[in-house]
Formats: structure tokens, C-alpha cells, sequence
């Protein structure tokens, strides 16, 4: 016998690999100029250019064995330095390097933070829209989902919505700002109210309520738009990063997850982070990519390129008629679907070689995500093709 569970897991379609995949197939037959992919969040950027000198320099200098070795379980110090000085930064106010864990990117440190926290029974909550995979990592570290929806079209959560949920099985609730797949970011406002619940909550049932907030994209702002500090709003906050996007290298997963001082009881929560790292085999992140974060850690991407696929999509599909949130981050445009069914309308797009992902699996139904982290010129090339589709939508065809 094996673990039915992950058979099942393991042959589930990955509805955004399957869309990339029929992108493929499409180029092949009609053309790459002709097929306008918007299905998957890779970085269009290319690494800052200190990213790229740092290791040639790190392979040309560095002694290959200490190059290639293992650093400590939890990471480089000085990697956890660098970490910690920009978190610092954003903080206001000092955060040791002893509270980083260096990880394999946002992935593992979403599954160590709530492996470390979630015990049998556990409900973690999120909210929505938000990624597919985060159903995955809280039932792999034996707790239940539970999903909290948007109040509107700002994609602010409905705060009665969350408060309701709140019963003495929540141990977390998973936030992402900005967020994948609709590019809003958590107001400061928003941040308050949710930390009022949990610590009305924390107080009604007598146990610890985390947050645990995954920040991949928070670099990746516009319009003068900045992400707030959440431990500043709500103290049992875990920070979960990844640099994939921040430094365009998300092939090669490094990030971390930061326990901050202000978290309550917080050795035993670093120790079970720890643990948690251990039991799931993510010990040691990637050695040379930690010495680049040691030295890059405060580099910037230039968001330009992707600031201007964003106002150029969002003014061409909503002059088209299209409903669109307006993203202030990330990469996304989260659109709703004409008629209601995001699996209708992604399947009439593609008469048009249009390609992009019906979004019922990211907890809000009725919306396709539209990723325009590609080139300006695919969209520019695309636009013909989404008038067409505009004009079936609403019968002006």
C-alpha cells in the first residue's frame, strides 16, 4: 500500500501548468507571435544586474568546497544578517538575525510555518482569492481550510465574514499582500481591523491565533502604493518570503521565514519552526544563493516594465467593457468572467488564442487571472484578439 492521498494529489491537474502546457502546443501550430499566454506568474524581469555579477564573482573567488558546502540548518549568518537589516528597515525597530530561518523558497516556508503551528484538529483560514497550493500545504500539515471572502470588488476581506469563521479551532489565518491573483494590497486599515478580531479571539479561546502573512510580490508595488509591516498590527505574525520575484529568481527557491520578537512565547515558536524544517527535510536552503542574498538582499527590481503592462491591460480591457480589479502589485489582472462561468469564458478565449486561468480554484468563482508579466509586446499584439472576444461577450459581434 502507499498513501492513496498523494496518488490522488499527485494526479490532479495543475489547471495553471495545464493552460501553459496548451499554450505550448499551440505555438507549435499556429506560431509563437500568434498564441497570447497570460496563464503563469514567471518573472518577465531579468535579476538585477548585481544579482548576476555577484555570482560570477562568488564562482570566481569563493574556495568551490566552502562554496558548495552546507551552511548551518537554519541558514548563513550573514545571509540572516541581510535579512534582518531589511526587515529592520521595514520594521522601525530591530529584529535580530536569530529570528530568520533561510529556506527553499515561499513554498517550504508556508509548509514549515504552518507545520511548525498547526496541531490535530486545527482550522487555518484565508483569505480569499488566493493561491490554489495554499489548500494543499494546510492539509499536508494536518489541519482543515477554511476560506474567508472578499467584501467587494477592492478585494478587501469581508470582516464579518472572518469574524464568523472564528471558532476555537483556528489556529492561523493566511494572508497575501499583494496578492496573487488579484494584485490588491491589505489596507493599513484593513490590517487594524484584523487585529482586533484575532486578538479578541486570541482572548475568548485562550490560545495563540497566528498570521501568517506570505509576501513574495511586496516589492512589486505601484503608484507610490507601499505594504505595511504586519507584525506592527498583529504581534504572532510569521512572515513568510521568497526572493523569486523581488530578484526574478524563482528557479532558484531561496527565501526565509521570519519570527519576529514580537511574537509571544517566541524561542518555542523559532524552535518549531526549526523542528518543522527539520521533519519535512528543508535543512540548509541553497548555499550559494544564500552568500547572494548575504550580498543582495536590499537590491530592487525595476517594477517600470511591469507597471506599464499593467495600466496598458487594464485600460484596454475595461474600455473593452471588461470588469477589472485594478491591481496597486503583483503581476495580475483579476477579471470578471462575462456571463459567469470563468471556465466558459476561458474556453471561448481560446478561439482567440487567448490563454489564461479561470480562477473558481482561488476561492472567488467567476474571475479569470491574467498574468502580465511577459512582454509588452505580446499584450500590444493581443489586443486585437481581446476585442474580438469583447465584442462575442457582449454581442457586438
Amino acid at each position: 500500500m502507499i498513501a492513496e492521498n498523494m496518488v490522488q494529489l499527485g494526479q490532479c491537474k495543475q489547471i495553471i501548468r495545464e493552460i501553459a502546457a496548451y499554450a505550448g502546443e499551440r505555438r507549435a501550430v499556429v506560431g509563437a507571435d500568434n498564441v497570447f499566454d497570460f496563464s503563469i506568474g514567471n518573472p518577465s524581469l531579468p535579476a538585477p544586474p548585481r544579482v548576476n555579477a555577484t555570482i560570477r564573482r562568488l564562482l570566481d573567488e569563493m574556495d568551490s568546497v566552502a562554496l558548495h558546502g552546507y551552511t548551518a540548518a537554519v541558514g548563513d549568518n550573514r545571509a540572516r544578517a541581510a535579512v534582518a537589516a531589511r526587515e529592520s528597515e521595514r520594521a522601525g525597530h530591530a529584529i535580530p538575525p536569530d529570528c530568520v530561518y533561510m529556506t527553499c523558497g515561499a513554498a517550504a516556508s508556508l509548509t514549515i510555518a504552518m507545520k511548525a503551528i498547526a496541531c490535530p484538529g486545527d482550522r487555518m483560514l484565508v483569505l480569499a482569492p488566493f493561491f490554489p497550493e495554499y489548500k494543499v500545504f494546510v492539509e499536508n500539515a494536518g489541519a482543515e481550510l477554511g476560506v474567508v471572502p472578499p467584501a467587494d470588488l477592492s478585494m478587501q476581506p469581508d470582516l464579518g465574514a472572518l469574524e464568523a469563521a472564528i471558532d476555537e479551532r483556528v489556529k492561523a489565518v493566511i494572508i497575501n499582500s499583494p496578492n496573487n491573483p488579484s494584485g490588491a494590497i491589505l489596507t493599513e486599515q484593513t490590517l487594524t481591523a484584523v487585529g482586533d478580531i484575532l486578538r479578541a479571539a486570541r482572548e475568548k479561546y485562550g490560545h495563540e491565533i497566528f498570521i501568517i502573512s506570505d509576501e513574495p510580490y511586496r516589492e512589486l508595488v505601484y503608484d507610490g502604493k507601499t505594504v505595511p509591516f504586519v507584525p506592527n498590527f498583529y504581534d504572532d505574525t510569521l512572515i513568510c518570503y521568497s526572493y523569486s520575484k523581488s530578484l526574478s529568481l524563482p528557479g532558484e527557491r531561496i527565501g526565509y521565514v521570519l519570527v519576529p520578537p514580537s511574537v509571544r512565547d517566541h524561542d518555542r515558536v523559532f524552535a518549531a519552526v526549526y523542528g518543522a524544517g527539520r521533519s519535512q527535510g528543508y535543512v540548509c536552503a541553497p548555499s550559494l544563493m544564500q552568500y547572494v542574498v548575504a550580498e543582495c538582499s536590499q537590491e530592487r527590481p525595476d517594477v517600470a516594465g511591469y507597471d506599464g503592462n499593467r495600466r496598458l491591460l487594464y485600460t484596454a480591457l475595461t474600455e473593452m467593457g471588461f470588469e477589472c480589479v485594478r491591481p496597486d502589485g503583483a503581476f495580475y489582472l483579476f477579471v470578471k468572467a462575462p456571463g459567469g462561468s470563468a471556465a466558459a469564458f476561458c474556453e471561448r478565449a481560446k478561439k482567440y488564442e487567448l490563454m489564461f486561468v479561470p480562477a473558481d480554484s482561488f476561492g472567488v468563482e467567476g474571475y479569470v487571472r491574467i498574468a502580465y508579466c511577459t512582454t509588452e509586446a505580446m499584450i500590444r499584439r493581443s489586443l486585437p484578439a481581446f476585442q474580438k472576444l469583447a465584442d462575442e461577450c457582449f454581442g457586438r459581434a
